[in-house]
């Protein structure tokens, strides 16, 4: 166990070190070197960084309020992921027509996506990017999702997990008793099978809620949700376009990497 009050100087060896499960609250770094440092499914809410060196940097996460210089990104960001991935913006949206409109053409996005994959290579689908989901786990993670708010939160299904669904990192211990296999390594077809029947439903239920009061609280959420909390029927529903969007950034991300490497070795 270390003190917290614990310092370490340019006297300790720390390149390379991996930090796991550490809880680092109220932390200082200072004039330390972290050229090529990764942070993974790391919390830093109220982070503060202060003549600091971000060149090149790269980061992908929750960034409500965060500033730069003095200035909010947050809607800067926003409106540029808009600009690039029309019907992104709607995915919020309360009217379900425009919500749907806007899962329409993620899928479209989606679609485009798997054709630009499929003709790099035979397996690209497959092949993870520095530790990241392949475009297999991540349709993978999106069918899980589908399963928690749409099937057993909005659909009402008591079992509604498919067996290969795969979770958010913290969530993987409960996932045993929901029925899912973490070891589990289903075929890109079974996968794909797997979420064009969880978008049917996630489009049956559009039709059944149309013309009723989708601001009325959700009737239950994903096993996952934090006891009290609720949210409106036409939110739970929208996290399948929002899902899709963002997942969609990532994955596109990194099959330019693929795309960029696959150049290089010719």
């Amino acid at each position: 166990m270390v003190s917290a009050e614990a310092r370490f100087g340019p006297d300790d060896e720390l390149r390379g070190a991996r930090f796991v499960e550490a809880d680092m609250t109220g932390s200082t770094f200072r004039l330390v070197q972290l050229d090529g440092v990764r942070f993974d499914q790391s919390f830093m809410p109220g982070a503060v960084m202060r003549g600091v060196d971000l060149t090149d940097a790269d980061l992908d996460g929750e960034i409500t309020g965060l500033r730069v210089n003095g200035v909010d990104v947050a809607p800067l960001i926003e409106a540029e992921l808009n600009r690039r991935y029309p019907g992104r913006e709607q995915a919020r949206s309360a009217d379900l027509a425009e919500q749907r409109a806007s899962l329409d053409a993620a899928l479209r996005a989606w679609d485009a996506h798997l054709a630009r994959a499929a003709a790099l290579a035979p397996g690209a689908v497959d092949e993870p990017v520095d530790g990241e989901w392949s475009t297999a786990q991540t349709l993978r993670h999106l069918v899980f999702a589908m399963d928690g708010w749409i099937r057993y939160g909005l659909r009402g299904i008591d079992d509604p997990f498919w067996y290969a669904g795969l979770p958010f990192t913290e969530y993987e211990p409960e996932v045993a008793a929901l029925g899912v296999d973490l070891a589990a390594a289903p075929s890109l077809e079974e996968t794909l099978a797997a979420h064009a029947d969880r978008i049917a439903e996630v489009y049956a239920t559009y039709d059944d809620l149309a013309g009723t009061d989708v601001t009325v609280d959700a009737p239950r959420l994903p096993p996952w949700a934090p006891e009290g909390f609720t949210r409106a029927v036409h939110q739970s529903l929208g996290v399948v376009a929002r899902e899709h969007w963002a997942h969609l950034q990532f994955v596109e991300r990194d099959l330019t990497t693929l795309e960029e490497r696959a150049r290089a070795a010719r």
